[in-house]
C-alpha cells in the first residue's frame, strides 16, 4: 500500500487562512484546497493564475463563491483568499 504521506489523495498540512486583498508571496497559499468554519461567502483566486502586469490579471478577476456552509470544504485548488467580499470565518488551508 505504502506510505500515505506520499500519496496526493491525502491531506498532510493544515493551517488557519487570514483574508488578504494583498496579492504576493507572503499572502500566497499556495495551491491549497479550503475548510470553512464558519458560513459565508469566499472571495478566491483560483491556483495557476498569474498576476503580474504583463499578463493584466487583478483581484477584479477573482471568483466568488456564495452562501459557503459551515463545515464545508471547498472543492477548488486556490493560490489567495482575498478579504474583500469574503465574509465566512475560521477557514484553514488544506494541502
Amino acid at each position: 500500500m505504502g506510505n500515505f504521506l506520499t500519496q496526493p489523495d491525502f491531506a498532510t498540512t493544515v493551517a488557519a487562512i487570514t483574508p488578504s486583498d494583498v496579492i504576493g508571496g507572503a499572502t500566497k497559499i499556495g495551491g491549497a484546497a479550503l475548510y470553512v468554519g464558519t458560513a459565508g461567502d469566499v472571495k478566491l483566486i483560483m491556483a495557476g493564475m498569474d498576476p503580474t502586469p504583463a499578463t493584466g490579471f487583478t483581484a477584479a478577476d477573482a471568483v466568488v463563491f456564495k452562501n459557503v456552509s459551515a463545515g464545508c470544504f471547498l472543492p477548488v485548488i486556490c493560490d489567495y483568499v482575498l478579504a474583500t467580499g469574503t465574509t465566512a470565518s475560521d477557514i484553514l488551508s488544506i494541502k
